[in-house]
């Protein structure tokens, strides 16, 4: 799991990089699309992540 949102946490950056160069309006929509979908990724990879650490601890 913690190679997984380190990897999306690598296109978020590379998506915020494309995203600020604003070269044309596709390659900046495009880059906020994946900054959507990778921050969305992340976030449910720690959600999913803590939900099952809290499954195997004792009660």
């Amino acid at each position: 799991m913690s190679g997984s949102n380190a990897i999306s946490g690598i296109t978020i950056v590379g998506a915020l990089i494309v995203a600020g160069e604003g070269q044309n309006m596709l390659s900046t929509v495009l880059g906020l699309l994946a900054l959507i979908f990778a921050t969305i990724n992340v976030v449910g990879g720690y959600l999913v992540t803590d939900r099952m650490l809290k499954m195997f601890k004792k009660k």
